[in-house]
């Protein structure tokens, strides 16, 4: 993953391989912009790698572009470019995934989250990031979020801590337009379950730490935790089985959907 201000070798490499199959396939920067519903700023962004490409939009341009498979072909290195190394391999599976659980101690779960809201959490980063590297990273984490509304969707479940849905990240603007996403996602999405963990639970299954839960398409279970310097991703079934079960303990001792739905709806309206 990149971790400087500047473009990568890789995404240079990338970048001057979109400008070359646009110019062979006849078209200026607006007119392959047009094509691909995107702005012309956005198009020169890419083959100036100053923007990491979406997998879709590669996808996109290949077969507008007629290159054949080389744009595809790029979808790994930029895969490599968004995400640590230790997150990569959990990202990848998630798009095939069946199932996405997570339990959340201090932020909204990263496929809910707003535009807004994670452009907050990553200016509040320490060390900082220079701007374009936050940019890079929000738009990973939204394009993540095409998972939830993929042809056969994930069921997804999670279970927040009370204290999540009252930090004001970003100011409290941003919370309530989080708040109010949080709680149109629930009401749109009847493959999405949430539930809140009530402060006043005073002990329950989940004090040891957040966790992300995965039943992948394969039919593997997987459990990814994530830690101060980096992540973890558990395979061991004995682990995964013994961490499933506490989630499902943790689903129990929680708010049902519901009550949840109304203590999120009766939060906004306090901001």
């Amino acid at each position: 993953m990149a971790t400087s201000g500047e473009p990568s070798q890789v995404l240079r490499l990338v970048g001057e391989l979109i400008k070359i199959h646009r110019t062979r396939a006849g078209l200026t920067q607006k007119a392959a912009a047009d094509r691909l519903l995107i702005s012309e700023s956005l198009m020169g962004a890419y083959e100036r790698a100053e923007r990491i490409p979406s997998l879709e939009f590669l996808g996109t341009a290949d077969r507008v572009f007629d290159a054949g498979g080389a744009l595809c072909a790029c979808k790994e290195l930029v895969d490599e470019e968004k995400y640590p190394a230790k997150f990569l391999d959990w990202a990848r599976l998630e798009r095939q995934a069946r199932v996405i659980s997570a339990y959340e101690t201090m932020l909204f779960p990263g496929l809910l989250q707003t535009e807004g809201y994670a452009y907050a959490l990553y200016r509040s980063r320490k060390p900082a990031y220079a701007e374009d590297q936050i940019v890079r990273h929000v738009e990973a984490r939204l394009e993540r979020q095409a998972v939830l509304s993929r042809t056969a969707p994930p069921h997804v479940g999670y279970v927040i801590e009370e204290s999540v849905l009252e930090k004001s990240l970003g100011g409290t603007a941003v919370l309530r337009e989080q708040l109010l996403h949080l709680l149109d996602c629930t009401r749109r999405m009847n493959h999405l379950t949430v539930q809140v963990m009530p402060s006043h639970q005073h002990t329950h299954a989940g004090l040891m730490g957040p966790m992300q839960l995965m039943g992948t398409a394969e039919g593997r279970s997987l459990v990814y935790v994530e830690a101060q310097g980096g992540g973890k991703l558990i395979s061991k079934p004995e682990q995964v089985g013994d961490l499933f079960d506490l989630f499902g303990i943790l689903r129990a001792q929680a708010l049902t959907p519901w009550e949840s739905a109304e203590l999120i709806e009766k939060k906004a309206g306090q901001l």
